[in-house]
């Protein structure tokens, strides 16, 4: 297995930086998009590009949470339009994001 990819800690800032794509995490890393797909496939079970999408929700939840608006949330995670984390975020938890913002404020009141 590749000793670069073992040493590497910060998986979600990389992921940050290559902004959720495979292809640039590849890069960022020095190694080819087949060697990252063995890799993760190993290490954590699933492909890149299922672990960008799995930790870019994850963020965009904590974001919502935080009180950031749709729009901020999907410039924030370099999406090319708030319609596109609508529709992932739909895919992935099965909702709006609307819904995770306006229970968090109905509670807050």
């Amino acid at each position: 297995m590749n000793t670069k990819l073992n040493q590497i800690k910060n998986w979600v800032e990389l992921a940050r930086e290559a902004k959720w794509s495979a292809a640039l995490l590849a890069k960022r890393c020095n190694v080819s998009v087949r060697t990252l797909e063995r890799f993760f496939l190993k290490r954590k079970g699933k492909a890149p590009k299922a672990w960008l999408a799995e930790q870019r929700q994850q963020l965009a939840v904590e974001l919502l949470h935080d009180g950031s608006s749709v729009k901020e949330t999907a410039g924030c995670l370099h999406y090319k339009h708030p319609s596109h984390l609508t529709n992932e975020f739909k895919k992935y938890w099965g909702h709006c994001p609307t819904i995770k913002t306006a229970a968090k404020r109905d509670q807050a009141l």
